[in-house]
């Protein structure tokens, strides 16, 4: 009998879970597996050997599982470490004991690490009955090589709806307004930036242009001259010169040595209170909300999501498959949209940011250009059709509170 196992690891998305549905939907048309196992709380639940039966999900169960937003296995910071290697010797032993052939995990930058390192130390000790293959997720939309990462459109998709709404509320008065909104993306401005799909930033902060802070404020009192209002889009990871964050938590306990960000709104805020360059002015934090918001799914994404998992599975199925992540290729050149599945080296991925292209954001802090646009605009398209009752969506329970 052989098994496989499917985590999930790092920050959610509204999207997570429908590539353990397709994994678990490949497997019921081609049951190459006997068992797809869920390990509850990434490699730290797998380590604590606590497993749920994914197997005969019915396709009621799967449908919601697409649209429940957030990890329904559970996740984890748990990081693995080369140099100790009695995780990776207990998690060999706990595969075997198990009958589980393929770990399926599904993660950002660290959790592709993980796919690496257990890759690795199985080819170094020749082990060839245990194998590990990657399925991308961030909102940071930073994983290099593929196109994009499920989970980034859907966020994207909120960040833009949300600065378009709040920007009618803000413009209602004819006092002066300074509305500073704050998105998610320690490394990359990919989620800040996809806010002007908007047309309704004024001033665009990420972590690739640094900040200056004299030109900032010259910027906000010009606007505010013209209009009396300003709408301004900063990222967590918005950086000074020197490469000092705008605002950090001193301690980094994130679990993977990442400082812990948050409070860039709150310092643009008080700088321009307090140099006087503005009498007022909201700040909104979007923070979990941006990644969990599954009501705002783009169905292009809910879609790419739930077919990689369907992909991944079907490309496991040749027994040399291992130490791979699968990604999203885009057809270049073509008036409909299109993408391709590809299988890379998780080691090609992992520890690599794909920064947002300089090339593609304005001077001046001025926003994006079109070619960022089309890039964009084809991942937010439609919504999904979600299941409610009593006006709301129906959530499938998470397996690590059953």
């Amino acid at each position: 009998m052989t098994k496989c196992i499917v985590a999930q690891s790092g920050g959610p998305t509204a999207v997570i879970n429908a590539t353990v549905a397709g994994i678990v939907k490949a497997n019921q048309m081609n049951p190459f597996y006997d068992k797809v196992l869920g390990g509850l709380n990434g490699i730290e639940g797998v380590l604590q050997e606590r497993f749920v039966d994914l197997t005969d999900m019915t396709d009621e169960e799967n449908l919601l599982l697409r649209q429940t937003p957030s990890s329904a296995l559970g996740s984890c910071r748990y990081k693995l470490n080369r140099q100790k290697t009695e995780d990776m010797e207990k998690l060999i032993r706990i595969m075997r004991k198990h009958d589980v052939e393929t770990l399926f995990y599904i993660g950002g930058n660290d959790s592709m690490d993980t796919v690496a390192a257990l890759s690795e130390y199985a080819a170094a000790h020749g082990i060839t009955d245990c194998r590990f293959v990657g399925c991308p997720k961030t909102v940071d939309n930073d994983l290099v090589i593929t196109d994009h990462c499920p989970g980034f459109a859907s966020a994207a998709k909120f960040i833009a709806s949300t600065t378009l709404q709040t920007w009618y509320d803000v413009n209602v008065y004819t006092r002066q307004e300074v509305f500073i909104l704050e998105t998610m993306g320690r490394d990359a401005g990919w989620l800040a930036a996809a806010s002007c799909l908007s047309e309704k930033v004024d001033i665009l902060i990420v972590p690739e242009v640094p900040f200056r802070k004299e030109r900032f404020l010259e910027l906000v009192a010009e606007k505010l001259a013209e209009t009396n209002h300003c709408y301004i889009v900063v990222s967590e990871g918005a950086r000074f010169e020197d490469g000092q964050y705008l605002a950090a938590g001193e301690a980094k306990n994130d679990g993977f040595g990442h400082a812990v960000l948050g409070g860039a709104a709150k310092y643009l805020e008080n700088l321009l209170l307090s140099t006087g360059t503005a009498q007022r002015c909201k700040t909104l934090d979007l923070s979990s909300a941006q990644r969990s918001h599954a009501t705002e799914q783009s169905l292009t994404d809910v879609t790419e999501s739930f077919e990689l998992g369907m992909s991944a599975h079907m490309r496991s199925c040749d027994r040399a498959f291992t130490g791979k992540m699968v990604g999203v290729v885009r057809h270049p050149g073509v008036d409909n949209y299109d993408i391709d599945f590809i299988a890379v080296d998780a080691d090609k991925v992992a520890n690599f940011v794909k920064n947002f292209p300089v090339a593609w954001l304005k001077e001046d802090y001025a926003g994006i250009t079109d070619a960022a646009i089309e890039y964009f605009r084809p991942l937010i398209e439609g919504t999904p059709q979600f299941i409610t009752k009593n006006g709301l969506p129906v959530y499938i329970k998470p397996y690590y509170l059953k």
